[in-house]
C-alpha cells in the first residue's frame, strides 16, 4: 500500500514547486477550495466527506491524502467516512449504467446506418 503521510509530504512539496512556477493558477484553485468556508452552507467536516467521494470518482490519490486527513481532523468518523464512500461507489454504478445505455444507443445507430 502507498505510505499516504508521506505521499502528501512530497505532493505538497511539488505543488509548493508548480505554485512557484505559475502563481495564479495556484491562487485561483485556493480562491475554488475555499470558497464553501466564505458561504459555510455547509460545515467543514461534510464538505470533506463530499471531497473524499469526489476523490473516489475522479480517481484522484492528492485528493484523497488531503481530504481523508482534513476529514478526520474535522471529527469524521470511519462509519462517516464509509458511508460517504457508499455514495461514491453508488455513482461509479450509476455512471455505468447511464453510459451502457449510450452503448446500447449507438450499438442501433450503428446497426441503422448499415
Amino acid at each position: 500500500m502507498l505510505n499516504w503521510t508521506e505521499y502528501r509530504k512530497e505532493l505538497m512539496g511539488r505543488i509548493g514547486e508548480l505554485g512557484k512556477l505559475t502563481p495564479d493558477t495556484l491562487g485561483g484553485y485556493q480562491t475554488l477550495s475555499n470558497a464553501g468556508k466564505k458561504t459555510n452552507h455547509l460545515d467543514a467536516k461534510t464538505r470533506e466527506l463530499i471531497a473524499l467521494a469526489v476523490a473516489v470518482t475522479t480517481r484522484c490519490d492528492g485528493c484523497i491524502t488531503v481530504h481523508s486527513a482534513e476529514a478526520l481532523k474535522h471529527g469524521a468518523t470511519h462509519e462517516e467516512i464509509a458511508e460517504a464512500l457508499g455514495v461514491a461507489v453508488a455513482l461509479n454504478a450509476g455512471a455505468a449504467m447511464v453510459y451502457s445505455a449510450r452503448v446500447l444507443d449507438a450499438v442501433g445507430a450503428h446497426e441503422a446506418a448499415r
